[in-house]
């Protein structure tokens, strides 16, 4: 009887299922799992990343011209046959005016406008009065290439000009005795236009005698 109890005691035992052991993660497995973690974290703080701002391209800069100093440079009323020719019983005189622009470069953007302004006034063929000025002006120039400042120079500064040396012209002759001279504005792009034309012809001439 002890034998069969100590037999079933065996089979008991036998029969006891064992505890499976717990599986290890392998470690590639767990490898793969902190690389894919650092990648979102990485993905998170690029979008958390504020923008940084766009460079902005730099706007050209307009051009630009402006007078320093205008100043009378030269001035003279001739009046050589006064008080006769003050006359009013003699007719209109025949007055022959001329408009020249001088320039000149100071400084690499600075430069020196003259209008040269005369009245020449004549009877009979005789002199009644001759009236001359020099009226300049100092310009500077910004955001205009080489070539834009002869044009500038030749028409824009002695348009700005004019009607200070058409003022002093009126009362030189005014207080020559004489009506005032009011000159009308002359068309300085056509002015310059001609010039050009004039430096073309001379020199395609000069090229043809070389």
């Amino acid at each position: 009887m002890a034998k069969d109890k100590k037999d079933t005691a065996k089979d008991k035992a036998k029969a006891k299922p064992k505890k499976a052991a717990p599986k290890k993660r392998a470690p590639k497995a767990k490898k793969e799992t902190v690389q894919a973690t650092a990648q979102k974290s990485a993905t998170q703080a690029v979008d958390q990343a504020p923008e940084q701002p766009t460079a902005q391209p730099t706007a050209p800069q307009e051009p630009m011209l402006r007078i320093l100093a205008q100043y009378t440079k030269d001035a003279s009323f001739e009046n050589p046959n006064a008080p006769d020719s003050l006359r009013s019983d003699q007719g209109a005189p025949e007055i022959n005016l001329s408009i020249e622009i001088g320039r000149q470069m100071l400084e690499a953007n600075v430069a020196e406008v003259v209008l040269m302004l005369s009245a020449k006034a004549e009877r009979d063929g005789k002199a009644v009065f001759l009236c001359e000025l020099e009226y300049a002006g100092l310009f500077s120039f910004g955001g205009i290439s080489e070539e834009q400042i002869l044009p500038m120079m030749m028409i824009e500064c002695p348009r700005l000009l004019f009607p200070f040396a058409r003022q002093i012209m009126a009362e030189m002759t005014q207080n020559g005795g004489y009506p005032p001279i009011l000159l009308e504005p002359p068309d300085f792009a056509a002015m310059f236009r001609e010039e050009m034309l004039r430096r073309a012809a001379q020199q395609g001439e000069g090229a043809a005698i070389n």
